[in-house]
């Protein structure tokens, strides 16, 4: 049973190392992130839209896409969207192919704000992440 119990804790601890790992990282990602008037929730929205903006020139995702992609719920996805929207970070137009779907695309001003802050939020994963190893 003793045997047993070994392998199992070790994966219980290997857990909560990744869960502290996250935790300080988003926390550094946040300080970071802060004075750009950006949390890293908020970033995470703007990095997937620039990449799909990157591969095709325009792209809009759909609420439900991002929200497949980003560790969000649905309402607290809602509220950030709503934020960047007031920001003229993003913005929300009804999906054509679905009239009950909304799609988001950045905003220049969006494409701009991603393009300055994405070499922190790199910057700070790289150091995080390589503490880790």
């Amino acid at each position: 049973m003793a045997a047993k119990k070994q392998p199992e804790q070790a994966l219980a601890e290997q857990w909560r190392d990744i869960l502290a790992l996250h935790a300080r990282t988003q926390c550094e990602l946040d300080r970071a992130l802060h004075g750009h008037g950006l949390c890293a929730s908020d970033f995470e929205v703007l990095d997937l839209l620039a990449e799909g903006a990157a591969a095709d020139g325009g792209c809009a995702y759909r609420v439900q896409e991002i929200s497949d992609r980003v560790h969000l719920s649905q309402s607290a996805l809602s509220r950030l969207i709503g934020r960047l929207e007031k920001d003229g970070l993003v913005e929300r137009a009804m999906c054509p192919e679905d009239r009950r779907g909304v799609r988001v695309a950045l905003t220049a001003k969006g494409r701009a704000l991603h393009g300055e802050v994405r070499p922190v939020q790199r910057a700070v994963l790289a150091r995080m992440l390589s503490d880790a190893g």
